[in-house]
C-alpha cells in the first residue's frame, strides 16, 4: 500500500509499505480523507515526531475492510473515525473516566502508526461508527469536533447564556457552531482576522468582533446584561492576548475555559490576574476529547451533527491532496500565507 511516511524532519516521502493485517481485537480501516491537524505541524517541520520513520495522522475517517480475531464480521462495511487515544485502562485516572489524564498511554498517528495511507489498523474501541449517510470527508471531522463538544462537557455549560468564542479558527468554527446546536446564544466570536470573523457570522455567530478595535470589544460587551460580560468564555488560540482578553471579556461569576494550546509564554499583570480574584471567575483547562464510557458522548453527539448537517464545513477546508502528493504538505506548511484553512489527504487518490 502507499503511505506517507515522515523519515526525519521535513522530510515526508510516499513510500510503498506492507499492508497491515488486523491482530486480535483490531479492524482493517480502508481510509479515505486524513486531515493535518495543528499538531501535526510541529511533528512535520519543527523536530517535534516522537520517531522515524513514522506514519502521522489522526484526523481520519474511511471503511472496515477487513477484522481481526475476536471481532464480529458484522464490522466489514461499517464507515467509521478514528478515535485516536489508546488510553491506559490500568491507570486511575482511566478509572475515573479521565483517559488522556493518563499515564502510559498511546496515541495513534503520533506515538504509532496513523492514517496518511490507504491502509491502517486500529482497536475496534477506536473505530468510531459513522452513520451511513454520512460524507466521509465530514467524517474526517469528527475528531476536530470532539474538541470543543469536550470542552463543553466538562464546563457544565448551561445553553440560553451569552458565550464568548475568542479565536475562530478551525477548532472555535467547530465549537462556535456546537454550542449553538447545544442551545448557546448569544454567541460573540472575537479575532484580529476579519475573514475568520465573517466565516464565523456564517456559520452561526450572532455577533462578531476584532479584538484590535476597542470600540468593537466595548461594543461586544455591551451585548451582554448590564455590560458585564460573558457567562461563558472559549478560548482557543493559545495567544497570550487572547487569553488575557477572556479574563477581561468573562462576566461575574464567568467560566473560563482554555482550549488552545499554548505556544508562547503568558505573563500576567497584576490588574490582570486580579480579575480572576474581582470577578470570582471559574479559569478551567481542556485537555483531548474523551469521556466515559470511552470514547465517550462527544463521539456519538459530533458523529450525529456531523451527519445531519448542524456543522457547516465549507469554509474550513483550503486544500484536497492526494495521498501521492503528499510531500507537498512540507512546502505549503513552511510557505507564509500559503495555507488558510484545513489540508484533507485524500488517501485513496
Amino acid at each position: 500500500m502507499k503511505a506517507a511516511q515522515l523519515h526525519a524532519n521535513c522530510d515526508l516521502r510516499v513510500d510503498e509499505v506492507d499492508t497491515p493485517r488486523p491482530a486480535a481485537g483490531e479492524v482493517l480501516v480502508k481510509v479515505a480523507y486524513c486531515g493535518i491537524c495543528g499538531s501535526d505541524i510541529p511533528r512535520l517541520i519543527k523536530d517535534g515526531a516522537h520517531f522515524y520513520p513514522i506514519i502521522l495522522g489522526h484526523e481520519f475517517s474511511g471503511v472496515i475492510e477487513a477484522v481481526g480475531e475476536g471481532v464480529a464480521d458484522s464490522w466489514v462495511g461499517k464507515k467509521v473515525a478514528c478515535a485516536p487515544l489508546v488510553p491506559n485502562f490500568d491507570d486511575p485516572q482511566s478509572h475515573r473516566g479521565n483517559y488522556s489524564l493518563s499515564k502510559g498511554y498511546s496515541f495513534i498517528g503520533s506515538r504509532q502508526q496513523g492514517g496518511l495511507a490507504e491502509y491502517v489498523s486500529i482497536p475496534l474501541i477506536n473505530a468510531v461508527p459513522l452513520p451511513e449517510s454520512i460524507d466521509l470527508k465530514a467524517g474526517s471531522f469528527l475528531e476536530p469536533v470532539t474538541v470543543g463538544l469536550h470542552a463543553i462537557n466538562i464546563m457544565d455549560f448551561k445553553p440560553g447564556r451569552p458565550v464568548a468564542v475568542i479565536g475562530v479558527g478551525t477548532i472555535g468554527q467547530l465549537l462556535l457552531q456546537a454550542l449553538k446546536s447545544l442551545g448557546a446564544g448569544p454567541i460573540t466570536a472575537f479575532d484580529v482576522d476579519d475573514e475568520k470573523l465573517a466565516a464565523a457570522k456564517e456559520v452561526g455567530a450572532t455577533y462578531t468582533c476584532n479584538s484590535m478595535r476597542p470600540e468593537e470589544v466595548e461594543a461586544a460587551m455591551a451585548t451582554t446584561e448590564g455590560a458585564a460580560g460573558f457567562d461563558a468564555v472559549f478560548e482557543n488560540s493559545g495567544v497570550p492576548a487572547a487569553e488575557i482578553m477572556s479574563l477581561k471579556v468573562a462576566g461575574p461569576n464567568g467560566k473560563v475555559m482554555f482550549v488552545g494550546t499554548p505556544h508562547a509564554p503568558l505573563t500576567l499583570q497584576p490588574a490582570e490576574f486580579e480579575l480572576i480574584n474581582r470577578k470570582e471567575l471559574i479559569v478551567q483547562g481542556s485537555w483531548m476529547n474523551y469521556s466515559a464510557p470511552f470514547p465517550g458522548w462527544e463521539w456519538t453527539y459530533g458523529a450525529d451533527i456531523l451527519s445531519n448537517g448542524t456543522i457547516n464545513l465549507d469554509n474550513l477546508v483550503d486544500k484536497v491532496v492526494p495521498l501521492s502528493q503528499a510531500p507537498q504538505i512540507i512546502e505549503l506548511l513552511q510557505t507564509k500565507g500559503a495555507v488558510k484553512g484545513k489540508i484533507i489527504v485524500d488517501c485513496q487518490a
